[in-house]
């Protein structure tokens, strides 16, 4: 079992309405049921790369397989942002990644994996990157515009990580 997040307030513009924290189980059941996550990667030269990927969220940490760019990448800088697909439900995960390569970690996430996306991967350590957050944000928004802003400056909700 992995130890809550400090939720707080993120940082607003004068003038926003009063906050109405979003509680963390919000935030994990989005990242547990979502299906596609876009990874954004930093290049060598400073180029931003952002991709959709599969992955699972398990024990407070996100997972997920690419042969792309973005493991050439991780490996020269391992900062990264994962972002579900939703802007009206919006949770952003800022953190760092590493090659997963406990075995029977391995295993778990693989298991989770082929369940979530009825594949039939075979766990190999060092197939899946490890995300750890530092930060989560979170927050509503009403897609219309029609609110003026006012569900996403109630919502807005930054959830740090030790």
């Amino acid at each position: 079992m992995t130890r809550a997040p400090k939720s707080e307030r993120p940082e607003m513009a004068k003038g926003y309405l009063e906050p109405k924290l979003l509680a963390w189980p919000w935030a994990e059941v989005r990242l547990v049921e979502s299906r596609n996550y876009w990874v954004a990667t930093v290049g060598a030269d400073g180029t931003p790369h952002a991709r959709p990927v599969w992955g699972v969220w398990l024990d407070g940490c996100f997972y997920f397989s690419s042969g792309s760019r973005i493991q050439t990448h991780l490996e020269r800088h391992p900062a990264v942002s994962v972002n579900l697909e939703s802007g009206d439900e919006c949770v952003i995960v800022e953190g760092t990644a590493a090659p997963a390569r406990d075995a029977a970690l391995t295993r778990r996430v693989v298991a989770a994996y082929n369940e979530k996306y009825h594949w039939d991967m075979e766990p190999k350590p060092g197939d899946f990157f490890e995300v750890r957050p530092r930060v989560v944000f979170g927050w509503l928004c009403d897609g219309s515009g029609r609110d003026g802003g006012a569900l996403f400056s109630q919502t807005a909700t930054r959830w740090s990580f030790d």
